[in-house]
């Protein structure tokens, strides 16, 4: 007998069983009764009406509250979490061995505590395991991989427009199979039995919403229908897509939810699940749903909110004087430098606290690298347990500090496989501390920058990939994220290899941002020298074309495995990589420049292409220089490159020398002029 009958009985043969003086089973009885209205499974189907004794295989970031809502979110950041179904379901009938007509029906909420700020959002998954532990904690729903994603299938609640992934917009519902890339997708909302109108839905709201998603074995279609929690199931689906489950899904699998915990403090909660085999879902009673708590609270124990003042009135009153000499002392070792208009970004600042705890107070062990900018240190949260990197700078201005602040948690928002994830700030006295995702195989330049021989290197394929990588992060940057970022600072030393060995474009101190369609304004120059286009020397105005200039430089030291300048006895005798490729091009010897250390094995087409690219991007005349786009069109082989002769370009770079003043006899103009001042001022920088 399955759970529902005895629901049944327990509604029906109740009453008879109390006026039969059945008195000592009343508690019992009374217990199991209320305890059913809630839950109810079955071997083809379940129905939860909140999740207080649910049993639902729980990781990461999910949690059941005590008013028995699932909280995907639990007010984590960037860690993903899971909610499962505690047993995998038989999917394909045993005789015909196709996947079977099911149904599933999902109430839901989005609650975000600070309106207009985007964040990932949740997804219903059917899954072969229940093993995550491989997927990203802060991309594609904690769940969808980059590459592959067999025997999936997802249906996402997205709240947020990833241009890299297509996305249609910020407010939509998608039908994911086997790939991060929608199959098929619609902006939210519903169609009226009525009159057939459309009717918009806001995913984030912090409105009840109910999700059906329905299978037809017969037709192998996949309708999936959104409506507000108090209106019926509307007759016209919101997705309706033709694709055979069979050649999906496994035998058995898991379903269950999803989700990123976001430094937005974006909740997503479920409050009802209900499903069904060769059945419709059974009905969920949304007057036993559990309520939602206040906008920007989170759950507490009742038992903690009574005992928890009761304790520390107590503590005050029995050691008095020296708690408050505690107090003043951790105040003046953790106290911050806070003003009121920093309130606004809310979770993107982290406290002093955290961060002296986590880098075990900032130890030269955890010590993982140090310029011109600051150090940086790893460190491990406490409570979320993530890895992250920690860079301390000084800012001895006030001036423009709330501006950059703001591009500072403006740019936390960027998501790209290619990017480093900056995930807030925190300021102390004279230090801002900038606060990165963890890359365990540290900085690119320690592995082409090296003397001895026991240390390890990169074969050509892997910098190739380091190279497309971080262009694909760069046109991201320039073109495809809603406002225009300049890096300002791209070298060796500030691309970081994740566990895969790929390229991520990090530290993003010194980066600008500007709408699409309008000018840079002029600032102070910043930069490192080697690195910085003349315009920027001449002008102070950082744009989209100096980082392809930065960028050309860092083609030249991958592929060379030199840094843009090479010190000799004097400074006359310095030997500027520039001019060195350009005359081992003049002197039909290019592929001698690439890195010895590869000893041969690389393409020497394509490394002879990337040099050449590397040129280009080097051009004195900001306009002749291609943008990102381009260069990953002659990367990709889509494009060829223009005919420019090594004397063409020779010419125009000291014409530009004598334009600007300097001696004919020198071409590698910026790199030699250090008495254009300093370029680390950071506050001067903004």
């Amino acid at each position: 007998m399955c759970i529902e009958e005895l629901q049944l009985l327990s509604h029906k043969q109740l009453p008879a069983m109390i006026e039969m003086n059945c008195a000592p089973f009343l508690p019992s009885l009374l217990l199991l009764s209320l305890t059913l209205a809630t839950i109810a499974t079955c071997n083809d189907q379940f129905f939860f009406s909140g999740f207080t004794q649910s049993n639902l295989t729980l990781d990461g970031s999910a949690v059941v509250t005590q008013d028995g809502l699932l909280d995907m979110s639990n007010g984590t950041n960037n860690v993903k979490g899971h909610a499962l179904y505690p047993t995998p379901l038989r999917f394909r009938d045993s005789s015909t061995g196709k996947v079977q007509s099911f149904s599933v029906t999902i109430i839901f909420c989005i609650v975000n505590t600070y309106p207009g700020v985007a964040a990932n959002g949740v997804a219903f998954f059917i899954a072969p395991s229940k093993n995550f532990s491989d997927a990203l904690p802060a991309q594609y729903f904690g769940i969808l991989k980059q590459k592959s994603n067999d025997s999936l299938l997802v249906i996402e609640v997205d709240t947020f427009q990833d241009p890299e992934l297509q996305d249609i917009n910020d407010n939509h519902i998608g039908i994911d199979i086997n790939s991060i890339f929608s199959f098929q997708s619609h902006t939210a909302g519903f169609y009226e039995d009525s009159s057939g109108a459309f009717k918009n839905l806001t995913l984030n709201a912090q409105m009840e919403l109910q999700l059906w998603v329905d299978y037809d074995e017969e037709e192998t279609r996949i309708n999936v229908t959104l409506a507000p929690l108090h209106v019926g199931k509307p007759l016209k689906p919101l997705l309706s897509a033709t694709y055979d489950l069979s050649t999906v899904l496994t035998e058995t699998a898991y379903i269950g939810f999803s989700s990123t915990a976001e430094l937005t403090n974006t909740s997503h909660y479920v409050l009802g699940w209900s499903f069904g085999m060769n059945m419709q879902a059974p009905s969920i009673d949304i007057s036993k749903l559990p309520k939602l708590p206040s906008v920007g609270e989170k759950a507490q124990p009742k038992l903690l909110a009574i005992i928890l003042p009761i304790a520390t009135a107590a503590l005050i009153m029995s050691i008095g004087t020296l708690v408050i000499l505690m107090v003043r002392r951790r105040r003046r070792r953790y106290s911050e430098v806070r003003e009121d208009w920093e309130s606004e970004f809310g979770p993107h600042r982290f406290s002093y606290k955290d961060l002296f705890n986590a880098t075990q107070g900032f130890k030269s062990k955890n010590l993982v690298g140090a310029g011109g900018f600051g150090e940086v240190y790893k460190g491990l949260l406490q409570f979320s347990k993530k890895e992250i990197a920690v860079k301390r700078m000084s800012h001895e201005s006030r001036q423009g500090m709330k501006e950059f602040i703001t591009e500072v948690v403006s740019i936390g928002r960027l998501r790209h496989r290619n990017l480093v994830q900056l995930l807030g700030y925190c300021r102390r006295k004279g230090e801002l501390m900038l606060v990165y995702d963890y890359m365990s195989n540290g900085s690119l330049d320690k592995y082409i920058h090296y003397q001895q021989d026991d240390k390890p290197t990169l074969n050509w394929a892997q910098r190739f990939q380091v190279i497309k990588g971080i262009a694909t992060g760069l046109l991201y940057l320039h073109e495809k994220w809603e406002k225009v970022v300049v890096h300002r600072d791209i070298k060796a030393s500030n691309v970081l290899l994740d566990d895969e060995m790929n390229g991520r474009l990090g530290d993003f101190g010194l980066a600008r941002l500007y709408d699409h369609g309008t000018d840079p304004q002029s600032t102070h120059m910043v930069g490192t020298m080697g690195y910085l286009a003349p315009e920027l020397v001449r002008t102070g105005k950082a744009s989209p074309l100096t980082d392809v200039y930065a960028f050309g430089m860092f083609l030249l030291e991958v592929t060379c495995g030199q840094k843009p300048v090479r010190q000799g006895p004097t400074v006359e005798n310095q030997v500027f990589l520039v001019d060195w490729v350009l005359e081992h091009w003049n002197n039909r010897l290019l592929s001698r420049t690439v890195d010895a250390r590869l000893q041969g094995d690389y393409g020497v087409d394509e490394a002879c292409l990337v040099l050449k690219i590397g040129l280009l991007c080097l051009h004195p005349f900001p306009g002749s220089r291609p943008s990102m786009r381009q260069v990953m069109q002659y990367l990709d082989g889509e494009t060829p490159l223009p005919e420019m002769t090594t004397t063409q370009l020779s010419v125009e770079m000291q014409g530009l020398m004598q334009d600007s003043g300097f001696s004919t006899s020198v071409m590698s103009y910026p790199q030699l002029m250090s008495s254009f001042g300093a370029v680390s001022d950071l506050s001067g920088g903004r």
